[in-house]
């Protein structure tokens, strides 16, 4: 996941407005990006007047500088101090060829200086390059007030919701996802269409289990792959009570998913494990799929393939790791609660103590000794995103749904990891779900990152998206 993200900016001016409050907002926009750890790619005051875009040769030199740069540009912010030539601007745009995403802010005016000397028009001028920018065909995003200080908190929230716009939309862009054993036979509800994710450029490699034992029954013990990840996993969560040949069998399976990853340059990985590897290799995968989670490397049980496109959408927005759950239980009488599980691969983030055990319901027909692995703990309270991505064969499209709610503190004595979630109107949602046909997997994150999700995978993706609960409609 990349770190600091870089801006495109263009400063938008038009002749007749006053010069300086261009060259002032450019100043401002350049100050207040790079007081936020973003880097700005804009064109400097020798390139054009003040360092704007208001000409066709402008919009030239802007496409150009932006080309150089267009392995680095994540997203074009276009600033108008003052009215802007909207045409110049979308021009710009047009011609770098970047298809990345565009917000666009005006600076507001101040009612006690309106003379001609200070007035801006960008309430005006906003309009005019939104419309030129809809006639291209350019998709773009807008501030949450239609004018804003580019130094304000406003803005600042403006450019934290963008930059999670941004990364969604890059990391979606070429990823590639490790699909690592077969979906088990028991799970239609997994099943997805990899050549709809193709054609949204995202690729999916397969691993056959048979490939990843064959690699663990070539590894020593001694091996330092093996012993590197051995020792990773005691560090990362309690192992008291684990017999040590389970561990080194993790530590194995851990150490073969990562070099498979490296090999074929996947980011996130879906995995078999009902009930395959636990008769017949002798542990779950639970805590390896829990770290690399924590890493914001999104791992998904049971095959599950959108639903780790799901869990990872969420984690490039809010930038911390993400979890896939089952909508599992109601809780008690109360229409807005239920209870969320998985038994579990949690990452620890999600828990407020967590410990290494074995899994209660598998252990049942393989064995205790055969589930040592799991995640378990109480889900932490605190805000929650979800979101779930689904393949849609019928209508050729990638669809799903997205909103927020709360993990509780309420009571609950049960097994695995599991929360209690409260979610308004979520008997509504619940009844979207069934009657849709979504799976019953769940994204979820510690966050409120919901608006940035929706806007990147609608606005810029394409897909068809419902938003429950949407505050802003």
């Amino acid at each position: 996941m990349k770190k600091q993200l870089t801006f495109g900016v263009i400063v938008g001016s038009r002749g007749f407005f006053p010069h300086h409050l261009a060259k002032e907002g450019r100043e401002e926009m350049i100050k207040v990006l790079d007081a936020a750890g973003y880097k700005s790619i804009v064109l400097s005051p020798e390139q054009t007047q003040h360092g704007a875009v208001q000409t066709p040769d402008d919009a030239r030199h802007c496409a150009e500088l932006f080309k150089k740069h267009r392995e680095e540009i994540d997203g074009i912010i276009v600033t108008l101090p003052n009215f802007g030539e909207e045409r110049a601007i979308v021009d710009a745009i047009r011609l770098s060829t970047l298809k990345v995403p565009v917000l666009v802010q005006a600076t507001p005016d101040r009612a006690d200086i309106m003379k001609i000397t200070n007035r801006r028009d960008s309430f005006c001028g906003k309009m005019s390059a939104c419309n030129n920018l809809m006639q291209y065909g350019i998709p773009y995003s807008l501030t949450a007030l239609h004018t804003v200080s580019p130094s304000s908190e406003a803005f600042s929230k403006d450019l934290a919701w963008f930059a999670a716009v941004c990364r969604v939309v890059d990391g979606f862009r070429n990823l590639r996802i490790g699909a690592i054993g077969a979906r088990p036979a028991a799970f239609n509800t997994v099943r997805y269409s990899e050549k709809l994710l193709e054609l949204n450029g995202i690729s999916v490699e397969t691993l056959d289990l048979s490939e990843v034992l064959g690699r663990i029954n070539l590894m020593k013990d001694t091996d330092d792959a093996a012993q590197s990840k051995l020792a990773a996993i005691k560090s990362y969560v309690s192992t008291s009570g684990i017999p040590e040949a389970a561990l080194m069998k993790m530590a194995k399976l851990g150490a073969v998913i990562d070099g498979w990853m490296k090999e074929t340059y996947c980011t996130i990985s879906a995995i078999q494990c009902w009930t395959s590897l636990e008769e017949y290799f002798g542990v779950v995968p639970c805590t390896i799929m829990s770290m690399m989670s924590e890493n914001l490397f999104s791992s998904a049980c049971e095959t599950d393939v959108v639903g780790v496109l799901s869990m990872y959408g969420l984690a490039l927005a809010s930038e911390t790791p993400s979890a896939l759950l089952d909508w599992n239980n109601n809780y008690g009488d109360d229409p807005d609660k239920a209870v969320c599980f998985h038994c579990s691969n949690l990452p620890k983030h999600f828990f407020a103590d967590v410990k290494m055990d074995f899994q209660e319901i598998i252990a049942g027909t393989v064995g205790k000794e055969n589930t040592f692995g799991t995640c378990v703990g109480r889900v932490k309270a605190g805000a929650m995103s979800y979101l779930r991505f689904s393949t849609d064969d019928f209508n050729g499209k990638i669809r799903g749904y997205v909103g927020e709610g709360e993990f509780t503190s309420d009571p609950l004595e049960t097994f695995g990891g599991a929360g209690v979630v409260r979610i308004p109107k979520m008997q509504k949602l619940l009844r979207f779900i069934c009657e849709r046909g979504f799976e019953h997997h769940v994204a979820a994150n510690f966050s409120t990152t919901a608006s940035p999700v929706y806007e990147a995978s609608t606005r810029y993706l394409g897909w068809d998206m419902h938003y429950h609960e949407d505050p802003s409609a």
